[in-house]
């Protein structure tokens, strides 16, 4: 809740494409000492969407994460634009991903993803009041799956690290809470 420690000194744009930028920053640290800081600018909020049905079933959707190398199942999310709100976002991801619309939507948290590094803001929301449609799906998501499944199942595939994507672990440890599961 202080003054904040450090001095930007310089700032030198590193690397930029649609989605990110990397900037170096040359500081004074709060010791005094000089140094350098790497920040990741995300150019996009990370959003996310638990969507529950009347029986407490949800979505997951599977996908290989390129960076990983690995398959992984999540919560439905993405990138939220600049000028639009999260919960506009979400409601876009949710019908492309996995073609549901909900009539009743809730926050259920607002992070930061990784701060020693990055400015990424994320939001998880839950979803609720369903009906279905089909999915709207970009181009790098065609090879993705959905997995409707008790809620309950989620979490312990949370519990036994079988998903490990920090907005999902997230939303769901949170839902789960709200919830008393």
């Amino acid at each position: 809740m202080s003054k904040n420690p450090w001095t930007t000194l310089s700032r030198e744009d590193i690397y930029e494409n649609p989605w990110i930028k990397l900037e170096e920053h040359q500081v004074t640290n709060p010791s005094g000492k000089n140094g350098i800081y790497g920040k990741v600018h995300f150019k996009n909020i990370a959003i996310g969407i638990i969507a529950l049905d009347e029986k407490n079933n949800t979505w997951l959707v599977g996908q290989h994460r390129y960076v990983l190398n690995e398959w992984s199942w999540e919560i439905p999310e993405g990138g939220g634009p600049q000028g639009k709100t999260p919960l506009e976002s979400a409601q876009r991801e949710l019908l492309e991903e996995t073609g549901l619309k909900a009539k009743h939507w809730k926050e259920l948290l607002k992070t930061h993803l990784s701060n020693s590094v990055s400015d990424e803001v994320g939001y998880v929301f839950l979803a609720q009041g369903l009906t279905h449609s089909a999915p709207q799906r970009e181009d790098t998501e065609a090879d993705m799956k959905l997995w409707k499944l008790p809620f309950a199942e989620a979490l312990q595939l949370v519990m036994d690290n079988k998903i490990t994507d920090s907005l999902s672990v997230m939303g769901i440890l949170k839902a789960a809470r709200m919830l008393a599961l």
